[in-house]
């Protein structure tokens, strides 16, 4: 019996993580996400599927500690000057657009007929977002450290805070009576607040001694359980409190946030958090009620539509009102427009003290749920309805340009290559179409002018004619292409000086015949693997001995390059199949000093 129960256990951990294998990145390839691949497998594997798993309740208890570790590694990236700074947005526009979206969602719920107590519980459960899936999509867009994505997590953090005084709520509504369920609810926040000073204490003068003493044991192992240890004591503390166990984690992370172990932490933490969180989107999938959906299907239906649209539309309304524009609120109306994971928290305890029938419990999860399930679409859609985001311009005000030298692109080469024309008093003129650059340049006392190098008006504005170098630093081969050969048509004496991209380039721009080209990464590569072999003590005459032989070999490949016909014009020298990456020197088992039959070995390098 032992060994049947331990292969069926073992049949499960398959069906997830083959669950996840499969379905994820084929998600992930038709644009959708990994969260709805993580959902619709889940759904496939649970009690509506292939029924591998009939109580996704037990796995879902488990996989929440995914939310609570992703939280935390939120936290640790969230130093405590920095959340504070950010309290504005928490408690103003948080709470601005809980109390907001509460209201229009209570006043549906009447709307549709339910008895007050319950239209409000059911409303505030569909306000609390979900923390998971929000901070999953901001993390796949790589919008986590953007004001934008800031003001969301911040919405999240007041979403959290406020699990506490609703479950008080729950509480006073329920069939006990009123004096008790009072009594009942200021215990439980006191405890809440006890529970908060005591983890905040601890963090403060326990947690940074713990480790530094735990690293003196040189124990990896250790260091990783003591990393687990926090994060889940943590968030127990919190849920003895009565509180999430997220804001837990997080207040853990930011308490930690300024150690000196902050980096170790996250690694060890970072496996974990993927593997859980993965398994509670799972769970979540499996948790879909299509037996409840097929009964109540005209009634849930409406709640998802009714519930994500009057939400969306109460967070477009905050947002516009608190100075957001149309683009950041429409995005942030459809982030929050779901459900979470806490109004199952929410549910469950109304349904526990009689204020929610099974039924009701049963189609308020599932609204909640494919909402949930639904946010990633909702998401996905924003990029047809909201334009692409322009790049920001300024004004072309070419005022006092017109400089011996025209440099066209002014980022970190651009920048570097002109400190010597100015070590010199060479006037140089730079242009570049980065509004943020220009801006950068200017706080180091750089004038630089914005405009756009491929176009032939802000060439002549930029003091082309009068230039005698044009030095084109960008970083794009085809738009480096494009300046060349519009400086050529139409300015044919100047000379002109460009940054290569590789050796393709190079021979495309020995073809037009410019006046110089350096690939852009040939004399750093160089100047690293000459101070590499000083690190492991070669002689200085050998490293010169050494650089200068690759050096010929180099120009000797691009020279036979040449003569091969692959400057031929018309050639498409980026699909010419004769130029290949090929080594300088071929490497060895048994490292050797270079020699003739070395050099003549090899042929050259691809860089």
């Amino acid at each position: 019996m032992a060994v049947e129960t331990q292969g069926t256990d073992l049949v499960q951990l398959v069906a997830l993580l083959g669950a996840a294998v499969i379905a994820v990145p084929i998600s992930k390839r038709l644009g959708l996400g990994t969260v709805l691949g993580y959902l619709a497998a889940g759904l496939v594997i649970g009690p509506w599927g292939l029924r591998l798993f009939t109580d996704p309740q037990a796995i879902l208890h488990v996989a929440e500690l995914g939310v609570v570790l992703f939280l935390f590694i939120i936290g640790l990236e969230m130093r405590p000057s920095r959340l504070w700074s950010l309290r504005g947005e928490i408690f103003g526009l948080g709470l601005a657009q809980v109390v907001v979206c509460s209201a229009l969602l209570t006043g549906l719920g009447i709307i549709a007929g339910f008895p007050p107590a319950v239209a409000f519980i059911a409303g505030m459960g569909f306000v609390l977002s979900s923390t998971a899936i929000v901070m999953q999509i901001l993390e796949e867009r790589g919008d986590t450290a953007t004001p934008a994505g800031q003001r969301v997590i911040s919405i999240l953090l007041l979403e959290d805070l406020a699990i506490v005084p609703m479950l008080a709520i729950v509480a006073l509504l329920g069939t006990h009576g009123a004096a008790e369920s009072g009594q009942s609810a200021w215990l439980s926040v006191a405890i809440a607040l006890g529970s908060l000073a005591a983890l905040i204490a601890a963090g403060r003068w326990l947690l940074n001694p713990m480790f530094r003493i735990l690293a003196n044991v040189q124990a990896r192992e250790v260091m990783t359980a003591a990393a687990l240890l926090v994060v889940l004591g943590a968030a127990l503390a919190m849920q003895i409190g009565g509180m999430s166990m997220a804001m837990g984690a997080f207040l853990a992370g930011v308490l930690l946030s300024e150690s000196s172990f902050r980096h170790q932490l996250e690694a060890d933490i970072e496996p974990f958090r993927g593997i859980l969180l993965g398994l509670f989107f799972l769970s979540v999938g499996m948790s879909l009620d299509l037996g409840v959906i097929a009964r109540q299907w005209q009634m849930i239906a409406f709640g998802v539509v009714a519930y994500m649209a009057l939400k969306s539309f109460g967070i477009y309304v905050v947002a516009r009102l608190l100075k957001a524009d149309h683009a950041e609120a429409l995005t942030r109306a459809a982030l929050l427009a779901q459900g979470g994971e806490f109004a199952f928290v929410l549910y469950a305890a109304a349904s526990s003290i009689g204020i929610f029938s099974a039924e009701i419990n049963a189609m308020l999860t599932a609204t909640v749920i494919i909402s949930m399930a639904l946010t990633p679409l909702l998401v996905l859609a924003l990029k047809w309805v909201l334009p692409p985001p322009k790049p920001e311009e300024l004004d072309e005000d070419f005022d006092g340009a017109g400089g011996r030298v025209l440099m066209i692109g002014f980022g970190r080469f651009g920048q570097i290559s002109a400190q010597f024309l100015l070590a010199e008093g060479v006037d140089v003129t730079a242009i570049d179409s980065d509004a943020e650059m220009i801006r950068a340049a200017s706080r180091f006392g750089f004038k630089v002018y914005f405009g756009d190098g491929t176009r032939l008006d802000v060439l002549r504005a930029a003091g082309i004619e009068r230039a005698q170098i044009v030095a084109v630093c960008t970083d794009k081969p085809e738009v480096t292409d494009h300046i060349v050969e519009l400086i050529q048509s139409e300015f044919p004496f100047v000379q002109i000086y460009v940054r290569s991209y590789d050796r393709r380039h190079t021979l495309r721009l020995l073809n037009k015949g410019v006046n110089y080209q350096i690939r852009e990464t040939l004399e750093s590569a160089f100047s690293f693997g000459s101070a590499a072999l000083s690190g492991l003590g070669i002689a200085d005459e050998r490293i010169v001995e050494i650089e200068a032989s690759l050096r010929a070999r180099d120009a000797e490949r691009l020279a036979d390059q040449q003569l091969g016909g692959l400057l031929t014009a018309g050639r498409d020298i980026a699909k010419t199949p004769t130029v290949q990456p090929e080594p300088l020197t071929v490497p060895k088992r048994e490292a050797r000093p270079l020699n003739k039959e070395a050099a003549s070995a090899a042929s050259g390098a691809d860089a």
